[in-house]
């Protein structure tokens, strides 16, 4: 979003300005992708030592690394759903494609990744000149950015879809993903979970129907319902947020988001149980079947997407990586079921951070007897790979390769540890036998992919204390006797490492790791030793300098992971307080690695005190999970207003207040994830998210009506089970199309409902309220089964669906683009235009994005801006781009009754007590963040704009304070009628640091009832010697008089030109 480079006012930004005096210009520290080289000799030369592939392949190897990576994308959801949404693809826009032909040769059309489950995941590879040239492309572009919306599809990188493939989920299955943000993976593993679930649901209901017993086997244990768990985890409290935001467009229960650090992720009670014997079990603690450790690392195997790294490569950077990387899949193994399976999985091809991590872990777990590598060649056929490595040599910081370790510890002997302090031991290949050819290897050249490893370990027993191999021992005691021999405590070192990991990790736009950590909501928690040994060289001496060094573009795991969507890099962040308060598995106890047997120097392992988070003001606040009383009277109310059935379980609702009132929202979680909330409330687990959204608040016009209507997200889970009074069935296109279209028809007369098809008849005695709508697959109709709810007034019918929705289905089922039309809509309002896209000769030009004020929208924006829009001086120099903010409202000041009839109305957050409020500060930052990259994705990758975004313009204060955390990174030119409302500057004035300091142009009204507030902001907030003021003769709006105009363009084009933008 803002330029990265030119100069700005005021020094150094938010948090780094140089005070007073002089404010010279700032580096330009753009990186322009076109003149990085792709060659880095080091690089070239490790792997090429590594012989990581034949002689004869090298040459192809290193071209496709060079290469950018192709686009690829998955169709998510339930498998039906995903398959309907993918024979559109196949049906219209593929034979459309095909057809095109260019210098006498059909272009490359999207393929389906033949390995692929189902054909679910397509790449393509047609140059982007060809895309923006030929219409049919723009149809399909149009397609995957209305699905992508609404979350049919995600953009995946095809190699990080293959570890969750390789994980055999089951619907009743307990699965933990260790490194989860942001997110692409955990809704693969949502999906396994879910397979077959509707289907379930359906035969269970129809054998109690007809008076049978539900149909037999452990998927039909919850009427059909999968009473697996999925818990998703991420050490960085902000990419859980956007962790949650890709996962709650899957719209299930079985999951929970929480926010710990990997390496000491803490135990989970679960309920006490009872024995056969009688005997109640204390202290149980959650066990997991399936684990993925998608661990951060160095990234390497991302080069074709963040090129960067080909400047930026350094051995240091997987050196540094070995010892966190280890202690995960340790935590991973310790929390495994025996019999249950984790899988590892890098996107590095650094032996180092792969083969390596697996070799330690097995053997500090007690060898291949308790851990087992799962051969992968019969996983996945059609997926070309190679196996793991048995064989390999390390590269020091100096670019000096070494075979094995005896070598290294002969030079520290001799010439001491000069640029060998972070060479261990355990990077190098083990002494016993392990088949680490049972992994894969997955390269850029066999597939046109990224580079990946992945390795299935299976546990075969628990892991217990002693167990670890003899060479593991030997280590244990060398390294120990290393580090006391140096003066300094494995404990004084993991602090100093792991001081060095947090001031590591910031990247560069917001807060640093230990801010981040002290802002979490938990209460202090106590420090889980996991290691009963003292930790290897790499992690307590050297692992200080090599995260340093790690740190930069590309070198922690990858820029934007496997979610290309995803705006954030997963980053290596442990989080030095997460873990057990109270309580410590004793399982887990059992699966500490040994104290080495020594005479000679004894290894003593000091328990760790407590540690106590530091307050903060900006605390994170998450609203704890407090669950519904099954005999709650507003579930009463509801489940006899539908006449759910009393199969479907009332123990499982919650909400998110600490009062456990249904005040709005209801949510609905499964047995185990109610289990998990409750028992471990207050105990030191950070809960994020959890539960579906399954019944919101509705205003009614009388009591009698029952105000609780269904949400989308959680009716596929209960409509089987909803009496047949409020069902109504829809089988004619006619009649979707119809509600898709027209938002709250009339069916009020004979001859409005028979415009509603075989609906109205059914909903014109149907008492007002909500309910269910069926639509049913028929032969030459509709091909699908799906399901929404539909609310029922007096005289009109609306389809409960967003926008979003209705335009994406509309273009799938009709290949349909007209307009939604609003019959509620304001008679005395103004036409409103067709919307369209920016004017395609702007594409080279910089960009400005353009944020409309609260209770407007994009198009109302763009039309308000029409003056500036069309002045020659800016429509020659800047392409515009508009963004429809997140959240649905009234319309504002301003806005009714000229555009009355232009809703949708928006808001970037709330200022209005009547408004609804906000629950989850973070998620609504992450929705607006979310909104913001889709804009300019879409101007990017489907309109083809390719100019640099140079700053922002919005109509109101809203998405200045909400995007305020980010202003270091953002030099924004800001037009800020109405900025003011309500700021508190007084709070500023004691962190002048906290001032905005990139360059402002505010733009405001001397008739604005406001206006006092207004200056008062702009004093207040924006550093001095950065802004100007045009204020011009007029209310609270944009001006449209040609002089009004003239003169804020005037100001505006003197300041772009005196900082270069």
């Amino acid at each position: 979003m803002g330029k990265r480079g030119g100069f700005r006012k005021g020094g150094r930004g938010r948090g780094g300005g140089s005070g007073a005096g002089d404010r010279g210009p700032r580096r330009d520290n753009r990186t322009d992708k076109a003149s990085i080289v792709r060659h880095n000799e080091r690089f070239e030369n490790y792997y090429n030592s590594l012989g990581v592939v034949p002689n004869d392949e090298k040459e192809d190897f290193w071209a496709a690394m060079q290469r950018d990576l192709p686009n690829s994308f998955r169709f998510t959801g339930s498998k039906g759903h995903a398959l309907a949404v993918q024979q559109r693809l196949k049906d219209y826009y593929i034979p459309e494609i095909t057809s095109i032909t260019f210098d006498g040769a059909y272009v490359p059309a999207p393929k389906p990744v033949e390995w692929y489950p189902d054909q679910l995941a397509w790449f393509m590879t047609t140059p982007k000149q060809i895309i923006r040239r030929f219409a049919p492309f723009k149809s399909f572009q149009t397609f995957l950015v209305a699905e992508t919306d609404v979350g049919n599809i995600t953009r995946q990188e095809i190699v990080s879809m293959i570890p969750p493939l390789c994980m055999d989920v089951k619907p009743w299955h307990t699965v933990l993903d260790l490194c989860a943000a942001p997110g692409s993976k955990s809704a693969q593993l949502i999906e396994m979970l879910h397979a077959g679930e509707e289907d379930r649901a359906r035969e269970t209901a129809l054998s109690i129907a007809n008076g049978q017993d539900r149909p037999s086997g452990a998927e039909f244990s919850d009427d059909g319902r999968s009473t697996g768990l999925l818990i998703a985890n991420d050490v960085d409290y902000k990419r859980a947020h956007m962790l949650v935001h890709q996962v709650k467009r899957l719209s299930s229960p079985n999951i929970i988001v929480t926010n710990h650090d990997a390496t000491i992720f803490p135990s989970i009670k679960i309920p006490s149980q009872q024995q056969a014997d009688g005997k109640v079990v204390q202290n149980k603690y959650l066990k997991f079947d399936r684990i993925l450790a998608d661990v951060p690392c160095s990234g390497d195997g991302t080069v074709r997407k963040n090129i960067e790294i080909w400047q930026k490569w350094s051995p240091g950077n997987g050196l540094g990586l070995h010892g966190i990387q280890v202690r995960i899949l340790m935590r991973a193994l310790q929390m495994l079921k025996v019999g249950g399976r984790v899988v590892y999985s890098t996107c590095s091809m650094n032996p180092v951070e792969d083969e390596a991590v697996v070799a330690t872990a097995i053997a500090r777990s007690g060898g291949p007897d308790v851990v087992e590598i799962i051969d992968t060649k019969d996983y996945l056929p059609g997926l070309q790979r190679y196996p793991g490595l048995k064989e390999w040599s390390v590269m020091d910081k100096t670019g000096h390769i070494w075979k094995d370790y005896e070598s290294v510890a002969k030079q520290k002997a001799d010439t001491g540890e000069e640029g060998l302090g972070r060479l261990q031991e355990s990077m190098f290949p083990p002494k016993t036998d392990l088949p680490l050819n049972r992994a894969m290897r997955v390269y850029a050249h066999q597939q046109d992919t990224g580079a990946f490893f992945i390795c299935i370990l299976e546990k075969r027993s628990e892991i217990k204390a002693g167990g670890g191999t003899q060479d593991n021992k030997a280590r244990v005691v060398a390294n120990a006797e290393e580090v006391h021999s140096n003066g300094s405590t494995a404990k004084a070192e993991e602090d100093r490492a792991r001081e060095a990991i947090n001031g590591a990790q910031s990247n560069g736009n917001g807060p640093s790791k230990r801010e981040l950590d002290e802002g979490d909501e938990a209460p202090g928690t106590k420090r889980a030793k996991l290691d009963a040994e003292p930790k290897d060289e790499a992690e307590d001496v050297g692992e200080k300098e090599d995260v340093e060094e790690a740190n930069g573009p590309g070198s922690l795991k990858r820029d934007r992971d496997e979610d290309q969507e995803a705006p954030a890099a997963k980053r290596a962040k442990p989080d030095e307080d997460a873990g057990p308060k109270d309580e410590v598995n004793p399982a887990d106890e059992q699966a500490t690695v040994p104290e080495p047997e020594t005479e000679a120097r004894p290894v003593v392992v000091a328990k760790v005190a407590p540690v106590k988070e530091r307050a903060r003001r900006d605390q994170p606040f998450e609203e704890p999970f407090k669950y519904l009383d099954p005999n709650n009277e507003v579930l009463e109310r509801i489940f006899k207003f539908y006449s759910i059935s009393p199969r479907f379980p009332r123990d499982r609702f919650l909400v998110r207040n600490s009062q456990g009132t249904a005040s709005k929202n209801i949510y609905y979680t499964t047995a185990l994830a109610r289990d998990i909330l409750t028992e471990n409330e207050g105990k030191g687990m950070k809960f994020v998210h959890a539960g579906v959204k399954m019944f919101v608040k509705q205003d009614t016009p009388n009591p009698d009506v029952c105000g609780w209507r269904i949400q989308t997200d959680g009716l596929r889970l209960i409509e089987t089970w909803v009496g047949r009074q409020r069902v109504v069935k829809l089988w004619k296109k006619a009649t979707l199309r119809k509600l898709l279209i027209e938002m709250f028809p009339r069916f009020h007369g004979d001859d409005e409902c028979k415009e509603l098809g075989e609906v109205g008849e059914q909903v014109k005695d149907l008492s007002m309220g909500c309910c269910v709508l069926v639509v049913e697959p028929r032969e030459g109709e509709l091909s699908e089964r799906m399901v929404f709810p539909l609310w029922k007034s007096v005289q009109s019918l609306n389809l409960m669906l967003p926008k979003e929705e209705r335009k994406a289905m509309l273009l799938r089922i009709f290949n349909d683009q007209s307009d939604l039309v609003n019959l509620q809509q304001n008679p005395g309002g103004i036409r409103r235009p067709k919307e369209g896209d920016p004017d395609p000769s702007t594409a080279h030009l910089p960009r400005i994005l353009c944020l409309h004020g609260g209770g407007a929208n994009a198009l109302v924006f763009r039309t308000q801006l029409r003056a500036f829009l069309a002045h020659p001086s800016l429509a020659a120099r800047y392409r515009f781009v508009f963004v429809d903010a997140p959240f649905e409202c009234a319309a504002g000041v301003g806005v009714y009754p000229v555009y009355a009839d232009w809703g949708p109305f928006r808001r970037w957050a709330r200022w209005l007590h009547t408004q609804d409020a906000i629950e989850d500060p973070a998620e609504c930052q992450a929705r607006i963040w979310a909104a913001l990259e889709a804009a300019m994705a879409n101007d990017t990758d489907v309109l083809g704009a390719t100019g640099d975004w140079i700053g922002i313009i919005f109509a109101g204060r809203a998405p200045f304070l909400a995007l305020d955390s980010q202003t270091e990174s953002l030099p924004w030119m800001q037009s800020a009628a109405g900025l003011a409302d309500g700021v508190d500057t007084e709070s500023i004035d004691e962190r002048p640091d906290l001032r905005l300091s990139v360059p402002t142009l505010h733009v405001h009204g001397l008739k604005d009832e406001g206006l006092p507030l207004h200056r008062r902001c702009v004093e207040g907030y924006c550093a001095p010697g950065t802004f100007e003021v045009v204020e011009w003769d007029g209310p609270h709006r944009l001006p449209i008089k040609k002089a009004d105009v003239d003169r804020i363009v005037q100001q505006w084009i003197e300041m772009a030109d005196e900082y270069g933008i």
